[in-house]
């Protein structure tokens, strides 16, 4: 009817939401995940001066590739991130309904929410994940998302675009896991009744951030498990042999 709002589904609004943040922290953080791709996929010395360390691929990015360089991969991580982070809150949204209703998730309950809504997330977007990391490590020359994806079905099928999906779900599932475990229980500790509610955005950045440290510290030798499966899927056919290598060789 005239004049009357259409309510937007909760599992819908969750979804857009997810979406966007998901763009703006990707347009921001595109040069950071790109240099994390780059040094994950170096070798232990460069030059024989000893090992490369993040400011010196900054350089050498910028230097090589134009300051326009930080940011190569964004495409296939907007691809990635849009529906990838809208189906993650989605997911958990609906999950959080079914089973916990209005309460608020406990330490164990939230790091299953977590694991759980980030596996399904990642399990779909893993193709496009796969294209991502081999844009942002600077060795193939893919014109486009939709023609790096038919030159990887093409050339290597199906295992090609789920490569390294053991590796993904070890990084994924437990990151959001402990993320959204640390996150829910830092702020319970917070007197948010207490707080001005115009300190209450700084306050949950603070808890994010804190929490994606923690989360970021414990999955970080899955996510370079997970970089060098996605870039050589025909030498590591197996986890355990990237692992053998990584090992090895750092």
């Amino acid at each position: 009817m005239p004049g009357r709002e259409v309510e937007m589904h909760p599992v819908l609004k969750a979804f857009v939401c997810g979406s966007i943040s998901g763009t703006c922290s990707t347009l921001l953080f595109q040069p950071l995940d790109l240099l994390k791709t780059r040094l994950q996929t170096l070798q232990p010395a460069v030059g024989g001066s000893g090992r490369a360390g993040m400011v010196t691929v900054l350089f050498r990015v910028v230097r090589t590739e134009s300051l326009l360089g930080l940011w190569k991969g964004v495409s296939p991580s907007f691809a990635r991130c849009i529906p990838g982070v809208g189906i993650y809150f989605s997911t958990l949204y609906t999950m959080k309904q079914k089973f916990l209703g209005d309460r608020s998730p406990t330490a164990l309950e939230s790091v299953f929410l977590g694991a759980t809504a980030r596996a399904i997330s990642g399990i779909c977007m893993l193709p496009v994940t796969v294209v991502k990391t081999r844009y942002e490590s600077g060795r193939f020359g893919y014109g486009s998302v939709y023609g790096a994806l038919k030159s990887i079905y093409q050339t290597e099928g199906a295992r090609g675009m789920f490569s390294g999906l053991t590796a993904t779900l070890l990084r994924d599932a437990p990151f959001s896991g402990i993320y959204l475990m640390f996150y829910t229980q830092t702020k319970k500790l917070t007197p948010q009744d207490q707080l001005d509610p115009v300190l209450m955005p700084v306050v949950n950045f603070g808890c994010g951030i804190f929490a994606g440290i923690l989360a970021s510290l414990a999955t970080q030798p899955a996510d370079v498990i997970k970089t060098h499966m996605q870039l050589s899927p025909e030498k590591y056919r197996r986890t355990s042999q990237a692992v053998a290598f990584i090992y090895k060789v750092r």
